[in-house]
């Protein structure tokens, strides 16, 4: 083929380009070993499918983190691969299949290959770089992971893209672009600096936020504050226990074109013994004013901009999750998890087991069932949150390689 040799060596080239960037980046020959920490290698495998959309797809993602450390500073980073093959278009929006993005201001994504069955990117997850003067004092700059939220599934005072409450893979929280500043004035105390440009769906407004974190008679007291994307925002959270019940419960105050929204979730959750088994239960209730009040409402949540920078997990305005899991063997387990929209009565039921196949690697499967109205119609594009979803099947492989 014409002009194929020439590609083929600026193939070659970029690939060594990008490997030494990579080396650099994760330290490879920067430091002396003594100073490096071991690397970890992350392989995941996924396949699809679905009712909806003729969905067949297989994802899999490879990545590799590394951590260097000199002195008062430690660098650290994480590089990616992500190969999507489907033969729909659509894939599902439950973290499924992909990778999950945060608040990105550096252009660390690069497309390899991409057509209507084929996507094939790389990117870095993390790239950051910290000063560490003194044991309570910590300053970061660059992609990190930074997780505000106090209950388990619904989090609506985490202002940093927390995950979706179904999504079944939770091994990496996306990454944030952003300057931190942490103080540690005790060690049960924090106070937490936070400051980001831009936001999810490419905003540009800035998110600046402080938190406190202390600890009152064995109870998790925190708070924060300052703007989000631009827009005056206020947060309180809490985390105890009442007798064997662990007690989460968070509340946000945002301020929007003059007008104030309430947004707060409460949980309940233990774990106890059955014919001497582990038996997880959770369940918490989310309370959304910016969310959509039944489905008339819900194609104006959806394009929203508060939507649009990845701030819902989901549409409703009153939300519930039940969260269960049991552990019949040391090495199978068994869970299940029910989302309800209790505006329009839809809800994603997802049953799963997994099983150790090995001390670093896992093989899970499930399903995700849509109920609830599906039949669109002009006035009424969403007729339910849920309903339009299908039945969804999904097969894993999680393997840290080393």
């Amino acid at each position: 083929m014409p002009g194929a040799a020439p590609r083929s060596r600026w193939w070659a080239a970029s690939c060594r380009a990008r490997f030494r960037v990579v080396a650099v980046a994760l330290g490879l020959g920067a430091v002396p070993a003594s100073a490096q920490r071991p690397f970890t290698g992350y392989f995941q495998t996924v396949g699809l499918a679905g009712t909806r959309g003729d969905l067949l797809a297989h994802f899999n993602r490879f990545r590799l983190a590394g951590e260097v450390e000199v002195g008062p500073f430690r660098a650290s980073a994480a590089y990616e691969h992500a190969l999507t093959l489907r033969r729909s278009e659509a894939l599902p929006g439950f973290g499924l299949a992909g990778v999950p993005s945060g608040g990105e201001w550096l252009d660390l994504q690069w497309t390899l290959a991409e057509g209507e069955r084929l996507n094939w990117q790389h990117r870095f997850d993390r790239l950051q770089l910290a000063w560490v003067p003194t044991d309570d004092l910590e300053i970061t700059v660059g992609r990190q992971a930074v997780s505000w939220g106090t209950t388990l599934f619904l989090t609506p005072g985490d202002p940093f893209r927390p995950f979706n409450p179904v999504d079944p893979f939770r091994e990496f929280r996306a990454g944030v672009d952003a300057l931190r500043v942490r103080f540690f004035p005790s060690a049960l105390s924090e106070l937490d600096l936070v400051v980001n440009r831009t936001g999810p769906g490419g905003s540009k407004d800035t998110t600046a936020l402080v938190r406190g974190l202390t600890t009152v008679r064995s109870w998790e007291v925190s708070g924060w504050g300052g703007a989000v994307q631009g827009q005056p925002a206020g947060a309180l959270g809490t985390a105890g226990s009442l007798g064997s019940w662990a007690v989460r419960a968070e509340a946000v105050l945002r301020r929007l074109e003059e007008e104030s929204f309430f947004r707060g979730a409460i949980g309940l959750d233990r774990r106890l013994q059955v014919a001497d088994r582990d038996l997880t239960l959770a369940f918490e209730y989310q309370r959304d004013g910016l969310g959509a009040s039944g489905p008339d409402d819900a194609w104006r949540v959806l394009t929203s901009d508060t939507f649009r920078r990845g701030e819902h997990q989901v549409l409703g305005r009153d939300e519930a999750v039940i969260q269960t899991g049991y552990q019949i063997h040391p090495l199978w387990s068994l869970s299940g998890l029910v989302l309800v929209n209790l505006n329009d009565g839809s809800a994603i039921v997802g049953p799963g087991v997994a099983w150790s196949a090995g001390e670093n690697a896992t093989v899970a499967a499930g399903l995700f069932v849509g109920l609830g109205d599906d039949e669109r119609t002009r006035e009424r594009p969403i007729p339910s949150e849920f309903g339009l979803t299908g039945t969804i099947a999904y097969i894993s492989l999680s393997w840290f390689l080393f």
